[in-house]
């Protein structure tokens, strides 16, 4: 894969011909990495080597996304001005939080939503806020609307009247259902600020272990080599501190977080390159296990690219995608779900 090469270095510009060029502008662009990998051209001096019917995609790719960012900053001004005057602090996750910390990985990196973390105690005051000030739950039914409240580890997605701008307001960084149980208080007691005031983000350790959690135990792995990029970039960023790797597999076993930082040190090393230290420590699945995840994951998590997904991607992604659900929710409960929601799929599609 042509992305792979240029993401790891291993390539020069004038090794592709315009084939290899249409191949990497369609999968780095369906992988939501596009404008990043633009950035980090121009940051190396290469974009003058680029060929003019490229350049013109990559430099529209990073206008979108300096907009998208500028969007995403005026967001979270508004939902802190909304905010003001209750005592909670607004803990920024993923995309907004590389965002607002200023991480390497921020230039070129777009943000579909703004994830914030909010203690539970405070959520139906946050809820109730947000909604005063223009925020409305998107359309769901009864069930969906109880399976956020009850199940999720985040309030029903709230969309801006006027701004079409979405919002997931968390409590934990997985859902109280699933296999795992990190303490969100922790998560709390340990952010960071990021302004002098209530905006934080999340402690290194906690931000690499989250980014961990939200691909490998509650993500698809759909099209996840973005959340790898991330995550090869925090771990390259925050392991250069000191006691920085003993430190974070420490914080995986209080947070019950290590089998998805195993998959994620695991498949940032082979297939991205990132330099690790002795990870031994960390359990490891049992090998029938780690094969098949090791096969299917090397099929989901690369994009899309002109090709049609042959049967053993749709095959490898739809059984991820049992998976994460598996994780998700106790098997009663994952039973009964399923079964509403293809009653509901059903019934749509004869209506």
């Amino acid at each position: 894969m042509k992305l792979l090469d240029v993401v790891t270095d291993r390539w020069e510009p004038a090794s592709f011909d315009l084939l290899d060029w249409d191949a990497f502008l369609v999968e780095a662009r369906n992988a939501g990495i596009l404008a990043s990998l633009g950035f980090r051209f121009e940051k190396c001096g290469w974009l003058e080597r680029l060929p003019p019917e490229v350049l013109s995609h990559i430099q529209a790719e990073c206008a979108i996304a300096v907009e998208n960012q500028r969007a995403l900053r005026w967001e979270v001004n508004r939902i802190q001005r909304a905010l003001a005057k209750l005592d909670v602090p607004i803990i920024l996750l993923k995309g907004a939080a590389y965002i607002f910390a200023g991480l390497p990985s921020s230039p070129g990196r777009v943000a579909s939503d703004v994830d914030i973390l909010v203690p539970k105690e405070h959520l139906a005051d946050v809820e109730h806020t947000l909604i005063e000030r223009g925020w409305a739950t998107m359309k769901l039914d009864a069930y969906d609307q109880r399976y956020y409240r009850t199940w999720m580890h985040e309030l029903p997605p709230l969309c801006h009247r006027d701004r079409d701008v979405v919002v997931d307001v968390h409590h934990n960084i997985l859902p109280e259902t699933g296999r795992l149980h990190p303490d969100p208080r922790e998560l709390v007691k340990s952010s960071t600020s990021v302004d002098g005031e209530r905006l934080r983000v999340l402690a290194p350790h906690d931000m690499v272990l989250h980014s961990a959690a939200h691909l490998f135990q509650d993500g698809e792995l759909n099209g996840g080599l973005r959340d790898l990029v991330d995550l090869d970039s925090l771990l390259r960023h925050f392991g250069s501190g000191e006691n920085f790797w003993d430190g974070l597999l420490s914080r995986a076993q209080t947070m019950d977080l290590e089998r998805p930082l195993f998959y994620a040190l695991r498949y940032c090393e082979q297939w991205l390159g990132t330099p690790l230290p002795d990870t031994s420590a960390l359990k490891r699945p049992r090998v029938p296990a780690l094969t098949i995840m090791d096969a299917l994951t090397r099929r989901a998590v690369m994009p899309d690219g002109f090709r049609p997904h042959s049967l053993r991607t749709q095959l490898a992604r739809w059984l991820l995608y049992v998976r994460s659900h598996w994780l998700r929710m106790p098997p009663v409960l994952l039973a009964r779900h399923l079964l509403r929601k293809a009653w509901a799929r059903t019934r749509s599609q004869n209506s």
